[in-house]
């Protein structure tokens, strides 16, 4: 990240059920930027809730140094878990936490898996992080994405009508995601400041459809 003067941040990817395939934002973000890596969960189609938040933490030693971390959909409440296990000290490393479309897994019909990470955990994250939620994600509704960002004392941003924000989505390779990855990365911990910010870098229109991108500097993968 080029607007990190002391020294390299890594973009650790925490996916959902099944991962994330080819044409998703994370896996696209995995290939272009540098040190954006995968979080290897496993068990990615039979989740398994100690396993996933064992294998987070493992990742994040294994960093050895500061981390972004960009989560989506259960990957959210993964790392929800872990930070409420470790605690304030178990988590220093991290220097914010982008959880795109968490889904409910407390309130929820789609997808029984989701049960297993119930009930959403009360954990105020030590480090700076931004909900990102969709307008009609079937995972969760607006109001309960806003509910779970409240849980967690995380800054919430309304992305508008992307469903569940994955490759269903028509976003590519989501630059405004990566703008936002950028903010919380800026060390920013006021709500409503970065709320504001979040708010400018995601134009959302009156209906469905694609928006405005923000601004970018995360450093692009350098050539083979």
């Amino acid at each position: 990240m080029r607007f990190v003067e002391d020294g390299p941040i890594k973009l650790l990817t925490v996916p959902g059920i099944d991962g994330s395939g080819a044409r998703h934002w994370q896996s696209s973000w995995e290939r272009d930027l540098e040190d954006c890596y995968r979080v290897d969960l496993g068990c990615w189609d039979d989740p398994i809730r100690n396993v996933w938040i064992s294998r987070l933490d493992q990742a994040v030693h294994e960093a050895r140094g500061e981390v972004v971390l960009i989560a989506h959909s259960l990957g959210c409440q993964t790392v929800a878990w872990w930070a409420r296990l470790l605690g304030p000290s178990g988590v220093s490393s991290v220097r914010g936490a982008l959880l795109v479309a968490p889904p409910d897994v407390d309130f929820q019909e789609v997808d029984p898996r989701l049960d297993r990470f119930a009930p959403n955990p009360d954990v105020a994250f030590p480090f700076p992080a931004l909900v990102v939620a969709s307008r009609d994600d079937p995972y969760a509704t607006i109001s309960r994405a806003r509910e779970i960002a409240g849980q967690w004392g995380a800054a919430f941003v309304d992305a508008g009508e992307l469903g569940h924000i994955n490759a269903n989505s028509d976003i590519a390779d989501w630059t405004e995601g990566q703008a936002l990855a950028e903010l919380v990365a800026s060390g920013i911990r006021d709500h409503s400041h970065i709320e504001r910010l979040a708010a400018d870098l995601l134009v959302v229109p009156a209906g469905p459809g694609r928006r405005q991108s923000g601004r970018v500097a995360l450093e692009p993968r350098s050539a083979a």
